[in-house]
């Protein structure tokens, strides 16, 4: 569970991999300082796995790309031994979030995690869908190297602690998980029905 406070996952420069969130935590130093130093007010925002409709499986997202081989009949692909756990949050609930924080006054010059906190497997996840979706699909496991390359680096867990977005502005997520899939199905399923009469 990653608190607002905790130290930075750094890995070697020689894995590209880490690249992605060091250019993250750059951008909160120089927002950051332009709120000491400025007085630009800035709000800090991480984003935990979000998930929803109009979301594409093509970047790598998992929830869409599952669905999309699920409803597919393709196989569903988890990445690794499908022991590493995260948790996904409804977009119109980190939206809601988003909106909260960006009126409220204490909010400015800090730095908040907003995700969802139920825990999952990426394999309880891939059969979550697949029973949700009513699919055929076999699960199966690719080693990173085979996706990635050599030297991938994966995070084992990855679970915001949200206490200090809840403890200012109350936020609790109205979506669970099971209610954030079944939604993000059904908006698939309907883009697939409108992608046959096209």
């Amino acid at each position: 569970v990653f608190t607002e406070s905790d130290g930075r996952v750094l890995g070697t420069t020689l894995t590209h991999r880490w690249s992605y969130s060091c250019s993250k935590a750059l951008g909160e130093f120089l927002a950051l300082a332009y709120w000491r130093e400025k007085r630009l007010p800035v709000i800090i925002v991480r984003l935990f796995n979000t998930c929803g409709p109009r979301q594409s499986g093509n970047y790598g997202m998992v929830v869409p790309r599952f669905i999309e081989q699920a409803i597919s009949g393709k196989p569903i692909t988890i990445y690794g031994d499908g022991n590493q756990t995260r948790s996904f949050a409804y977009v119109s609930d980190v939206v809601n979030g988003m909106v909260s924080l960006g009126s409220h006054p204490g909010a400015v010059g800090e730095i908040f995690n907003l995700g969802g906190e139920e825990e999952i497997t990426i394999s309880d996840l891939a059969r979550k869908i697949k029973k949700f979706t009513k699919s055929n699909s076999e699960i199966i496991y690719l080693p990173y190297e085979e996706v990635y390359g050599e030297g991938f680096e994966d995070m084992r867990h990855r679970i915001p602690d949200t206490t200090k977005l809840r403890n200012l502005i109350g936020y609790v997520p109205r979506a669970g998980l099971d209610d954030a899939l079944k939604k993000t199905i059904e908006y698939h399923r309907d883009k697939k029905k409108s992608e046959i009469y096209l």
